[in-house]
């Protein structure tokens, strides 16, 4: 009954996968930061717009210190607000499996094979995802299954590609494509252009760093992650070419965070920053780890000092969620319109707005959220992560029949955890005929994403444990939690591991659990809710009658089953104390 079962975003999103920071926009002047000021010490990038490879770059101010009071911004990994999916169709047109954008066409050469273990993997997960479309009952699982097939097949080919990608697009300047392409939203014309450029000069180390971004950011938004394999050996070739090159180390970062390994995220940035302490994704990263780490109040430390050096929208929205874990919703919703205001490009409007819609819609206000995905939809109508969003708030305001619909978009897109355990869910609360079947098809996608996942070597144990927990096996859904919590302490791991021993029959080892998931001041009715059920099986009823109350009174519509058991289980705890 979780509505944070990511992506392998935001809703990791919150949890599953941090999202690497955007590309870098041309600018001439410094942008104004969260509160309104200047960065006194941003440096002026170069025409493209990029961490400039060469040259001098200006150390850091005495007194640029993590601790300046100057604020900043952060992105949501996913789980209920996941959106870590953004394929290409979203316009209506029937759901029809296409290869990757780069994927070599019958006949055509691989400039660049893709070396290195996994094989295996592919293929056990290739397997699963057989025979869970021929353990489904129609069209729609088969359809989905054969989508993720697809996906996988496509990321164990070459980061190369055709020979006609050079004749199509014209091959601009490394910078102009890490500048205007990546900031644009246009991922697949800025692969085909680095790699048409990379033909003609095979030892531009700042485009293959950029190429590897390219493939980390694209399987971000069409939910993919066996490109990461392509990133990294992109990334890789920067590195031989330039040892220790920022830009490529900035990437590994953003590949580190996407696959989930913070850890090494955080290491990557710092030895990023070291060689440009001005490298907007590597300072993004850095706050993406620190969050996924638990390290709440280092994280807003890194990012004040990414606000003061490159203030911009990757920055302020992540300062904005690292607000709202502290329990300051009305500082991150200040800044989020902040970077609304200053969003210049298209898929820069449909990301902020996108994460205030999230942000209101958390709060229960519905038509708030709806009117600000409206806007993400205006400015980008294939934003999946609007789109789903909007969904959840169809849903939670009682639009059900229209919530089904757009996830059934969503999901005929890019079926990952999030929507595809809220369709589940929505298909359960309906209960009509075949409801319940359609339902566990869902949560089998589920599984089948999660060995996709883990094949590109993405540590999914959060999704798996948010899924499990609810709709699948108990048990694994406990080891996949504890495993998870041995890693990292944050607000979503504590939540999960307390979800998944309740629902063990462990409440009283949960309790504990429950309670540091809400310990920050970060409300979220779905953390609420688990705390309430907890103490209520615990046999704390006045606690549990207070835990469920907030939790409604936050967010009615959290969830269509969470909220359900929510009010059964209050009314029950109310006759029970009348009872007495």
């Amino acid at each position: 009954m979780s509505p944070r079962t990511n992506d392998p975003a935001r809703d990791s999103g919150r949890p599953a996968a941090a999202p690497a920071s955007r590309g870098e926009p041309a600018q001439d002047t410094p942008r104004a930061g969260v509160e309104g000021e200047g960065a006194p010490d941003a440096p002026r990038p170069g025409a493209g717009g990029g961490d400039a490879p060469d040259g001098p770059r200006p150390a850091p101010r005495e007194g640029d210190a993590p601790d300046s009071p100057h604020p900043a911004g952060e992105h949501r990994p996913a789980p209920d607000r996941t959106t870590e999916g953004v394929p290409a169709d979203t316009h209506g047109h029937p759901a029809v499996p296409q290869p990757a954008a780069d994927a070599p066409r019958p006949g055509d050469g691989a400039e660049v094979s893709v070396v290195g273990g996994g094989g295996g993997e592919r293929v056990v997960a290739l397997r699963r995802y057989a025979a869970t479309a021929r353990r489904g009952r129609g069209l729609h699982l088969v359809s989905c299954a054969v989508l993720l097939a697809v996906a996988m097949t496509a990321g164990a080919v070459a980061v190369g590609g055709d020979g006609r990608d050079a004749a199509r697009t014209a091959a601009p300047a490394t910078g102009a494509v890490t500048a205007g392409m990546l900031a644009g939203g246009d991922l697949d014309a800025a692969i085909r252009s680095l790699r048409a450029h990379l033909r003609v000069q095979p030892k531009d180390f700042g485009a293959w760093a950029a190429l590897g971004l390219a493939h980390v950011e694209r399987a971000r938004t069409d939910g993919d992650p066996t490109r990461y394999a392509r990133a990294e050996e992109a990334l890789d070739r920067s590195l031989a070419l330039r040892p220790g090159n920022d830009q490529a180390l900035a990437g590994l970062a953003a590949l580190a965070a996407a696959r989930h390994d913070f850890p090494g995220a955080l290491e990557h940035a710092d030895r990023a920053l070291a060689q440009n302490p001005y490298s907007e994704r590597a300072l993004c990263s850095r706050i993406d780890a620190l969050v996924e780490l638990g390290r709440y109040e280092e994280a807003e430390r890194a990012a004040r000092t990414a606000d003061r050096r490159r203030p911009g929208v990757p920055v302020f929205t992540r300062y904005a969620y690292v607000r709202e874990l502290r329990g300051d919703v009305t500082t991150a919703r200040r800044v989020l319109h902040r970077a609304l205001d200053g969003a210049a490009s298209p898929a820069d409007v449909a990301y902020v707005a996108t994460a205030l819609g999230n942000l209101e819609r958390g709060q229960g206000r519905y038509p708030a959220a709806l009117h600000h995905y409206a806007r993400a939809l205006a400015a980008d109508d294939a934003h999946l992560p609007a789109l789903e969003g909007r969904a959840r708030a169809q849903a939670a305001g009682g639009d059900r029949a229209g919530a089904v619909r757009t996830l059934e978009q969503v999901v005929a897109r890019s079926p990952l955890p999030g929507p595809l355990v809220a369709l589940g869910e929505l298909y359960e609360a309906r209960g009509g005929p075949g409801d319940r079947v359609r339902a566990r098809e869902q949560y089998a996608l589920v599984d089948a994403w999660t060995a996709l996942a883990r094949a590109g070597g993405v540590d999914a144990g959060l999704d798996t444990a948010l899924a499990a927990a609810d709709h699948g096996d108990t048990a694994q859904a406990l080891r996949a939690a504890r495993a998870e919590w041995d890693r990292r302490h944050t607000v979503h791991t504590a939540d999960a591991l307390a979800w998944a021993l309740h629902r063990s029959g462990r409440s009283r080892e949960a309790l504990p659990y429950a309670r540091r998931a809400t310990a920050t001041g970060y409300r979220d009715a779905a953390f609420l809710y688990h705390r309430g059920m907890i103490e209520r099986a615990a046999g704390h009823h006045r606690a549990a009658h207070a835990s469920l109350t907030a939790a409604l009174e936050l967010n009615p519509g959290f969830s269509p089953l969470g909220a359900r058991a929510a009010r059964t289980a209050l009314k029950e705890l109310t006759e029970r104390k009348a009872a007495r």
